[in-house]
């Protein structure tokens, strides 16, 4: 499987681009509803996030270890909600925030900057990313 992005057309999944279906987010609007992807739990601790990692896991409905570019894609496509990575290098993200934002969702650094070169990475569906922001930073 492949996705094909055209700024400003939308980002595409699919085997062929004759078979392509759009990507889109998921509509999920509450926390206690979504799916959370990371890539693991280390990383966290050295930001003095870990606390907010593990609050934000908790709070979710679900959360699971897919990882690194895997986790936004599957944000892209709708099959999770958010997710977050406290170390990545631009290599790994240089494609996702237009693919993510392509597919209607929000794309950050931890600093809710949107740039793939911040050292770090936030994929939701648009209706989370503050609230996703602010429990990892630990602010209410």
């Amino acid at each position: 499987m492949t996705v094909t992005v055209w700024p400003g057309t939308g980002a595409w999944t699919g085997r062929s681009l004759t078979k392509a279906s759009r990507c889109r987010v998921s509509d999920v609007a509450r926390l206690e509803d979504a799916s959370f992807s990371y890539s693991g739990v280390g990383g966290w601790a050295e930001r003095g996030m870990l606390d907010g990692f593990l609050g934000l896991a908790q709070a979710a409905w679900r959360s699971r270890a897919y990882g690194d570019f895997w986790s936004h894609v599957l944000v892209a496509e709708g099959a999770v909600d958010f997710s977050a990575e406290p170390e990545v290098s631009l290599w790994d993200l240089a494609a996702l925030q237009v693919i993510v934002e392509e597919a209607g969702g929000r794309f950050t650094d931890l600093a809710g900057v949107a740039r793939p070169d911040g050292g770090s990475a936030v994929a939701t569906n648009g209706h989370l990313h503050d609230e996703v922001l602010g429990l990892l930073r630990g602010v209410d």
